[in-house]
């Protein structure tokens, strides 16, 4: 099997057969195009997606420019501002992305199992011949018609089978397709999955089960969190893999973030994916990353690119569409954030329109206490 490693940020020449090249065009993981230059060679640079997935019979791994501790944070915050902690997860960022979550997972399941697995009640309703629980009048008349028995009943059951149990089995399940990572970690997912064996599977497309955090569960809570990470992260579509979208992951932090602070400094709604439109017609739709409304009005309105798009027709489109957002809101300024290194920070005025178009740059190499500063310096800039 053959194994192609690329950088998030840069590209590698590599010698594949046509069926391969097409594989991994056709991926969504990488851009694949053949050397002009040399037969059989072909130029695979990254997607913003970073992970490693099998396709076909090429393995590709592209590592990420942040910190995998960093990534992680990111991705944990935006799905649990209130419960994500980083010390408690103990990442090895030395061992590459996937091997650090794949023990991270082990260990934080291992740890909220050491007393037991949890169990709780769970409501069933079922035909029987024994009465338990309620009975269903509507449903026994519906659909035995006047007979006694069968009974259609409702009773809770104490049972392992509960959703903190299935969203660690999915987890475990779904990393364990993934290719290559440490024989240790893949013998202890193998372990909890034997452990949790009598808990429901989920199947392929659906979507974990929700739980809530409370005193009862709480040992579970981190393996929880990390668990819902590996779940996002593995895909089966066009390939098997553990992947992440960078750009989705930066969206969701900076949307979370700012939403965050704002309300709890400001006040006001927090608005994500605001629908609008640019025309009186409402024929050009639009959905602006975050609008931040004040007594029912927009207030400010910002948008989260990972990194600055320069299409060759349109190099300043950011700008742009920044520009249509303000003019269709009715507001003096727009406020463009992205990742540190993929833009820089910076002030436009209008002209003619003296609309002021703020560029911010986050630097997700900080801590992540100094990075949320960062953030409180742009939601003051976006509240004044």
């Amino acid at each position: 099997m053959m194994r192609i490693q690329i950088p998030e940020t840069g590209r590698v020449l590599v010698r594949l057969t046509a069926e391969q090249g097409r594989r991994l065009a056709c991926s969504g993981m990488v851009d694949a195009r053949p050397s002009p230059f040399e037969a059989d060679v072909w130029e695979i640079s990254s997607r913003q997606r970073v992970g490693v997935a099998l396709i076909g019979d090429v393995e590709v791994w592209v590592t990420p420019k942040p910190s995998i501790d960093r990534l992680l944070f990111l991705i944990g915050y935006a799905a649990d501002p209130k419960g994500w902690q980083e010390e408690s997860v103990h990442l090895n960022p030395r061992e590459g992305l996937l091997p650090a979550v794949a023990q991270a997972l082990w260990r934080q399941a291992e740890r909220a199992l050491r007393q037991g697995l949890l169990q709780g009640y769970r409501t069933v309703e079922e035909s029987s011949y024994v009465l338990r629980g309620r009975l269903r009048e509507g449903d026994q008349l519906r659909r035995h018609h006047g007979q006694v028995i069968p009974m259609e009943i409702r009773h809770d059951d104490f049972t392992l089978d509960i959703p903190e149990n299935q969203i660690l089995l999915a987890a475990a399940t779904r990393l364990l397709t993934v290719p290559r990572f440490d024989a240790e970690s893949r013998r202890h997912l193998a372990a909890l999955r034997a452990r949790l064996s009598g808990v429901t599977s989920l199947i392929q497309g659906s979507s974990l089960p929700r739980w809530r955090p409370t005193r009862l569960n709480a040992r579970y809570h981190t393996a929880l969190r990390l668990a819902k990470i590996v779940w996002r992260a593995t895909r089966h579509i066009a390939a098997n893999g553990f992947l992440f979208d960078l750009a989705r992951v930066f969206e969701d932090f900076v949307t979370v973030s700012v939403s965050e602070r704002l309300h709890e400094t400001y006040g006001g709604a927090a608005r994500p994916q605001y629908p609008c439109h640019l025309d009186d017609a409402s024929a050009i739709r639009m959905r602006p990353d975050l609008v931040w409304e004040l007594r029912g009005r927009p207030a400010a309105v910002a948008d989260a690119k990972y990194k600055q798009e320069k299409p060759a027709a349109y190099p300043d489109a950011d700008l742009y569409q920044m520009l249509a957002y303000c003019t269709a809101l009715r507001l003096p300024r727009g406020h463009l954030i992205y990742a540190k290194g993929n833009a820089i920070a910076a002030r436009h005025v209008v002209r003619h329109a003296g609309t002021e178009i703020i560029c911010h740059a986050l630097d997700l190499t900080l801590p992540p206490q100094e990075l949320l500063a960062q953030v409180d310096g742009i939601v003051t800039e976006l509240a004044t």
